[in-house]
């Protein structure tokens, strides 16, 4: 713990230290804004930080220190930032969320189970296996105007099971976009 003289030596150390601290950190951002920021964020470090300032050593360059690396820091991290103002490129990170996939999946299986046998079959030939409809024939020993009608049928009945109306039911879902946010 830090004694009462050494806390106060410290408190006047950095009082001293402020206006060339603002000088520095004003050439560094070239702001009165930046340059405050920089300093309080300088001046709250040092003072968390003050337990690891060795007494007798130079103060003023250790604070400069602080201000310096805080600078590069922050400098560092607007390298990997991106004015994103209107949203585009928020729009673009969005990714759908897992689960959806596995309910879907989960839904298809139902449904595909919920069909007859021939229509099943010819469907997987078909569809799954990317058999033509004359191999899947072959295989299932019937003509090949009976798979492409089972086919047909067992599509037809698995948009129905599916509640599938059009092309658009595929499309994720409207909640399932990227929030836009509104910058203040």
């Amino acid at each position: 713990m830090l004694t009462q003289t050494r806390s106060a030596e410290f408190s006047a150390g950095i009082i001293t230290a402020m206006p060339s601290l603002r000088r520095f950190a004003l050439s560094l951002c070239r702001t009165a804004d930046g340059a405050d920021d920089l300093v309080q964020e300088t001046l709250a470090k040092a003072w968390a930080e003050q337990a690891r300032f060795l007494p007798g050593s130079n103060l003023h360059a250790w604070l400069f220190t602080i201000l310096r690396n805080s600078f590069l820091n922050q400098r560092r991290k607007l390298k990997r930032e991106v004015q994103d103002v209107d949203g585009v490129f928020s729009a673009r990170l969005h990714s759908a969320p897992a689960h959806d996939g596995a309910l879907d999946l989960r839904d298809f299986r139902t449904a595909l189970a919920k069909l007859p046998k021939v229509q099943r079959q010819a469907l997987m030939l078909v569809g799954a296996l990317g058999h033509s409809y004359d191999d899947a024939a072959t295989l299932s020993g019937s003509e090949s105007g009976t798979i492409k009608s089972r086919v047909s049928r067992a599509r037809r009945q698995l948009l129905d099971l599916l509640q599938v109306a059009g092309p658009m039911d595929f499309a994720p879902s409207p909640s399932a976009t990227a929030p836009r946010f509104a910058y203040i």
